[in-house]
């Protein structure tokens, strides 16, 4: 009696415990939002500009430009500038340069961040190589534009911002059609 009365109530537990860990899958993704808020990551950009375009002459912004491949990719990716100082409503470029050193068809995919996160919203690429995938041919190289507006109504107190392109092989998940000549 005793023996069934205990596994009566390991069985409660276990069961307590799997539907604990199953509600706490569900709250990762809420949880990682707050957490990117909180510390300032993972700040996505605000995407299409459609504002009235007024430069702010009166102040300058430091736009950092930062890229990185994930573990799997072997392009080489990166900005032909570090930084820009620009004009709050101006519309600005930078060209990122990728080179596919291999003798494979390769096709990417950029992910932008910007931070600190909270003047993500201020920040908007009117044309970016992020909104497609990139293929390049084996031993191919281009440069690729971002245009973008940093928001004139952005805090006056934010002197600087980071943007940040991570690039990721995609090429296993959707196979890049090789070229054939004619």
């Amino acid at each position: 009696m005793a023996d069934s009365i205990s596994l009566k109530r390991l069985v409660t537990r276990l069961l307590l415990v799997v539907v604990a860990m199953f509600a706490f899958g569900f709250a990762l993704v809420p949880l990682y939002d707050v957490m990117c808020k909180a510390f300032g990551i993972n700040g996505k950009t605000a995407g299409q500009y459609e504002g009235e375009q007024v430069v702010d002459l009166s102040r300058q912004v430091g736009v950092q430009f930062l890229s990185s491949n994930a573990a799997d990719m072997v392009w080489e990716f990166h900005p032909k500038a570090d930084r820009l100082d620009v004009h709050p409503g101006a519309v600005n470029e930078m060209l990122f340069v990728a080179y596919n050193p291999t003798d494979q068809v390769m096709k990417a995919q950029a992910i932008p961040s910007i931070s600190p996160a909270n003047v993500a919203v201020y920040f908007h690429k009117t044309e970016c190589f992020c909104f497609t995938q990139q293929t390049l041919q084996p031993g191919q190289r281009i440069e690729m534009p971002v245009r973008f507006i940093v928001d004139r109504d952005m805090p006056r107190d934010v002197k600087h911002l980071t943007l940040a392109y991570t690039l990721f092989d995609i090429t296993a998940r959707n196979p890049p059609v090789a070229r054939t000549g004619g």
